[in-house]
């Protein structure tokens, strides 16, 4: 399962998903990719959180092969229909779940409509306890 940004901005904030997020954790069944660790790790960086991107950096990632002419097809099938917020990042992150068949885990409205318009699959929260 590929965890997006938005869902580790609410875990570092202690948000609503934060519980399930641990558990997730701990069945060892999350990813992560080059893209989502550098819009996290700056900002750890910068308020000195060196354990915690040391433990980002344990978690599987998988490779990031972008296909362009993919990423063209995907912006203008989203243009098409009515989907012009999406940004190229939510783009190439939803290619490399397809890519992996993994699901993602967001918090972010665009996966919403990724999943309409080019059938990624999300995951469903399923308020985990530890």
């Amino acid at each position: 399962m590929l965890v997006d940004t938005s869902v580790w901005i609410d875990y570092f904030r202690s948000g609503h998903q934060s519980a399930e997020l641990d558990v997730l954790i701990d069945l060892d069944i999350i990813v992560t990719n080059d893209l989502i660790l550098a819009e996290l790790i700056p900002f750890l960086k910068l308020k000195h959180q060196v354990k915690v991107i040391q433990l980002l950096s344990e978690i599987k990632r998988i490779p990031l092969k972008i296909d362009w002419d993919d990423i063209i097809e995907s912006q203008w099938l989203c243009l098409k229909s009515g989907s012009n917020g999406i940004g190229i990042p939510d783009l190439i992150i939803a290619q490399n779940a397809i890519k992996n068949s993994c699901e993602v885990f967001s918090l972010d409205k665009h996966f919403l409509m990724l999943s309409q318009i080019l059938g990624i699959k999300l995951y469903q929260t399923q308020n985990l306890s530890p």
